[in-house]
């Protein structure tokens, strides 16, 4: 990668570069030339389906709002700390259309995304915002004291569970209050909660909450971005760098790989009823969905 002054600054977003996997699957690889990223091309694996127009400046996060199959999408559009008012939020369909380019704008560098009681909620830096679902106006904000990098945001149990990468502090959120859930976690990025249990990737890699700690699942993708939860021993993970991992039951298996061509892969986001995995590109300013089999 060029280690131009603007990506120097990211470096911290991207936790994940620090240490790579010490295996990776070597199975033989597709090209892609349209997406300029490399496929495994075996089960379990990935299918481009489409991609948007690069319009999407330096998208963060992806979300589904499953009550009427709508993307939302976080755009930083400018440094990742910086309290700018340049970020926007984006509306996109189930095709890759771009519904709404500045949906809610204002916003500094939004990340992560959730949806609590028809209200929108986005990570902002220090401060948790709520965005009404009909007008796309930021109507408040929530303050986090300390709090240097919010990043990903998971929904559980009627309540928002959301890190900060750089304090490695869980919050969580009740629609009213935000409190602390539990700290010590190096380079807390991704969340995503599922039966009952929260999960997460930091720097020890993907791990399971617990009333004693957090428990680890899988220590060979550390510094991981976006999680999502298929089932209790199946989990897909991206690296911000360009990769994307299925961990069956412990195991990790490479799908894809788009680092050799600076491609990064930041928060992705999956329809179980479709099998289609957004992925947001970030510095490439667009989102390409894949269609997963395993």
């Amino acid at each position: 990668m060029k280690s131009t002054p603007f990506y120097l600054s990211f470096l911290f977003l991207a936790a994940s570069c620090a240490n790579p996997p010490q295996e990776e699957t070597t199975a033989a690889d597709n090209v892609d030339t349209t997406a300029a990223e490399t496929v495994v091309a075996q089960e379990p694996s990935l299918e481009l389906i489409w991609e948007t127009d690069t319009v999407l400046t330096t998208n963060e996060s992806v979300l589904i709002d499953k009550t009427d199959g709508t993307l939302y999408v976080s755009c930083i559009s400018g440094m990742p700390t910086d309290k700018d008012g340049t970020g926007f939020i984006s509306k996109i369909n189930v095709d890759g259309q771009v519904v709404e380019l500045e949906w809610a704008k204002g916003i500094d560098a939004p990340k992560g995304m959730g949806i609590l009681e028809d209200k929108l909620y986005v990570t902002n830096v220090d401060e948790l915002l709520q965005v009404d679902l009909k007008s796309g106006k930021v109507t408040k904000g929530f303050s986090v004291p300390g709090a240097l990098f919010l990043n990903d945001i998971a929904l559980g149990q009627n309540r928002l569970y959301f890190s900060d990468m750089k304090t490695g502090k869980l919050y969580h959120f009740d629609g009213e209050r935000i409190g602390l859930n539990s700290e010590g976690h190096e380079e807390l990025n991704g969340l995503d909660y599922y039966n009952g249990v929260l999960y997460g990737l930091d720097a020890s890699g993907l791990v399971k909450f617990t009333a004693n700690g957090a428990e680890i699942i899988n220590a060979d993708i550390t510094g991981g971005d976006g999680l999502v939860v298929l089932n209790e021993s199946t989990f897909i993970v991206s690296r911000w760098i360009g990769e994307i991992w299925l961990i069956k039951d412990g195991v990790a298996t490479q799908l894809l790989n788009s680092k050799v061509d600076e491609i990064q892969t930041a928060d992705i986001a999956f329809d179980k009823n479709t099998n289609m995995l957004h992925v947001p590109r970030f510095f490439s300013n667009k989102v390409s969905a894949y269609r997963l089999t395993y």
